[in-house]
């Protein structure tokens, strides 16, 4: 597991708790319309414990913003137990995908931080990081949210240390940027809290058989069955490059290859040339914040590295068959 070095204290915070023999109380703070598979990567991690030890290692129930049931993306019901009426636990889990600035209140934030000033652990799911930072129980720490917000939540949040990884901790704060990597943030923390051997035993009951590091960047356009190591690097440089797109001989040589070995990786790996791969990464992005954002042409031209609206229009409409313009409007 891979803690944030800037905070020394992140290790010995969650060690401490693998003495700890009676049961963990957890609280999961479930917002409306919440991903399904973001609340089953949180929850279920600590059934498959519990199943594995044979005990009550996690004793969780759950709880809601207000005295009003919701319900998951799936349609699944969550009973309401307002978390204004919930008392002290060891570890509260925020679970939130959309919606979130409607439920997120003063009387919210409020009841998370009287309930955080004595959990072991608070943690963020999905949208659940925003939440933490609105109630302001990241100030001082490390976080990282889903790729498409983590520009906007640095922005709104600059006493946050926002990162561009799978899932962080930091101290005794945790937060996960996906159903995925909350899966692999469980993990972690039942790694470090019970004990390698029972973290392996529910990793298997998944069938997963190697969690990325927590550290490992975010990917916008993820091809995971198809990258060797010499594409996947070049990919996640070509990723971090999108507004300001590099020429492929300093991407081969900071890469550690020459371009021809580059180029017939890419041929082999993924049928194409490094400089269309290079392309449809910055196209994708482009689509993206047509159709998610407000942004205008211009500026979306220029955040995915075109030297000209014009050039941007032709590369657009020949890769998606109509303009950006018609793609938005239609």
């Amino acid at each position: 597991m891979v803690f944030d070095n800037n905070l020394a204290q992140s290790e010995s915070n969650l060690t401490k708790s693998a003495k700890i023999t009676s049961s963990i109380a957890v609280t999961v703070l479930v917002l409306d319309q919440s991903n399904t598979l973001s609340f089953a990567a949180a929850v279920d991690p600590m059934r498959a414990a519990n199943r594995h030890a044979g005990r009550k290692i996690f004793d969780w129930s759950f709880a809601t913003p207000q005295h009003l049931d919701i319900s998951l993306t799936s349609g699944l019901p969550i009973s309401a137990a307002p978390l204004n009426r919930v008392g002290p636990c060891d570890f509260i889990l925020i679970v939130a995908s959309f919606d979130i600035a409607a439920q997120s209140s003063p009387a919210l934030h409020a009841s998370l931080r009287r309930i955080a000033h004595s959990a072991k652990f608070v943690a963020g799911v999905d949208g659940g990081p925003w939440i933490m930072a609105q109630a302001g129980l990241l100030d001082g720490h490390s976080a990282t949210v889903h790729w498409e917000d983590i520009d906007a939540f640095a922005t709104q949040f600059p006493n946050i240390d926002t990162q561009n990884t799978r899932y962080q901790i930091s101290g005794n704060r945790l937060t996960s940027a996906g159903a995925t990597p909350t899966l692999d943030m469980m993990l972690a923390l039942i790694r470090e809290t019970q004990g390698v051997l029972l973290a392996n035993q529910v990793a298997a009951s998944f069938i997963l058989d190697q969690s990325p590091e927590s550290t490992a960047p975010q990917s916008r356009n993820p091809e995971p069955f198809r990258h060797n190591q010499i594409t996947a690097r070049v990919h996640r440089l070509m990723e971090s490059t999108l507004d300001d797109p590099i020429p492929l001989t300093a991407i081969a040589q900071q890469v550690g290859i020459s371009q021809r070995v580059l180029q017939l990786n890419f041929q082999t790996q993924l049928t194409t040339t490094a400089q269309k791969h290079y392309l449809s990464l910055r196209l994708l992005e482009a689509r993206r914040l047509v159709q998610n954002t407000n942004n205008s042409m211009l500026d979306i031209a220029s955040v995915t590295g075109f030297a000209s609206q014009s050039s941007f229009a032709r590369a657009y409409s020949k890769a998606f068959g109509q303009s950006a313009r018609a793609q938005r409007t239609g």
